[in-house]
């Protein structure tokens, strides 16, 4: 019989990419969907696995749609990647960022410690835990100090994690994930929207590039590899948490210029300093030391950043054409 796992975010960026990982290893797959007007179903649509994954309607912010979900599902696995991920947007929705990151998380522990307790759980973790960075590079020992409300939701998601993997000896890991980027990801976030402005201005449709800080360093790999780290933390015998990165850091400058050579143009000739995207807190430098992961979970990345942003230069190249 096929292992069950249930996952929330199931719409985004790593949810599909996990689903169709799942899916390839015979597992069923059920999303948990919050009902909404706009159609969050394109990526899934994309990755041409939408009519393979089943789909119950629930919310985070909802404790009673979560057990209603693990009790109509019986989960092997729940992989609990939703969230209010864009870092800009939690400033202006700081309780609604808490209120699904962090108290979703307890929501479905709850209901696995209460319903279903040999459950096996993974919470989507960030990097940006780390935020004002302690160390030049963040293992898993590192000390948090986030700064942002995303920063601060997850930091609780983290933490109560641990605290029922302690407490009630759950197999609840999370996964520390760096920033991780692909086709797929919003467009809201800046390597998204770096490479669908550099797909725009080559294709004649705009003219330049408003950014922030683009001396701001980031250590970014593919969603696609990441969520295959995802599935190996649940396979385990026994639950931790594990950074995963590529321990390479590229500047959001860096990260212009290869988009815009991609396509033979000059990042400098495009790219538009714009206060007004600058954050209230900043977090300048993120650099992951994934030697837990390799070492134990046998997983390194295989997707360097310049192979990234040209793989997602060249999605957007095909969709700006289609429009």
């Amino acid at each position: 019989m096929s292992k069950v796992a249930l996952v929330t975010g199931i719409t985004g960026q790593d949810g599909c990419y996990l689903a169709d990982l799942l899916l390839k290893k015979d597992y069923r797959v059920v999303g948990l969907v919050a009902r909404r007007s706009s159609d969050t179903f394109w990526r899934l649509r994309e990755m041409g696995i939408a009519d393979k994954v089943e789909v119950v309607h629930g919310d985070l912010t909802d404790g009673s749609s979560i057990a209603r979900a693990v009790r109509a599902t019986s989960p092997h696995e729940i992989y609990n990647l939703g969230a209010q991920s864009f870092v800009g947007t939690s400033w202006d929705q700081p309780v609604l960022t808490a209120e699904v990151g962090g108290l979703g998380a307890l929501h479905i522990l709850e209901a696995i410690r209460q319903l279903s307790p040999t459950t096996r759980f993974y919470q989507a973790s960030t990097s940006e835990m780390f935020g004002l960075i302690q160390t030049e590079r963040q293992n898993e020992k590192t000390p948090f100090y986030p700064r942002s409300p995303y920063g601060v939701d997850k930091l609780y998601g983290h933490w109560i994690t641990v605290n029922y993997r302690e407490s009630f000896g759950l197999h609840a890991s999370s996964g520390i994930l760096f920033n991780h980027e692909s086709p797929m990801r919003g467009i809201e976030f800046v390597t998204r929207k770096v490479t669908d402005a550099v797909a725009r201005i080559k294709l004649g449709k705009q003219k330049e590039l408003r950014l922030g800080n683009i001396d701001a360093k980031r250590d970014w790999g593919f969603a696609g590899d990441y969520v295959e780290a995802m599935w190996l933390m649940l396979q385990q015998g026994v639950a931790d948490d594990y950074v995963v990165a590529t321990g390479r850091t590229t500047t959001v400058r860096d990260m212009c210029r290869i988009a815009f050579e991609h396509v033979g143009l000059s990042h400098e000739d495009h790219v538009v300093i714009d206060p007004k995207f600058y954050r209230p807190a900043e977090v300048e430098t993120l650099l992951g030391d994934a030697t837990k992961a390799r070492e134990k979970l046998g997983w390194e990345p295989k997707t360097s950043i310049e192979e990234l942003i040209r793989m997602m230069v060249d999605a957007d190249l095909r969709r700006v054409r289609k429009e």
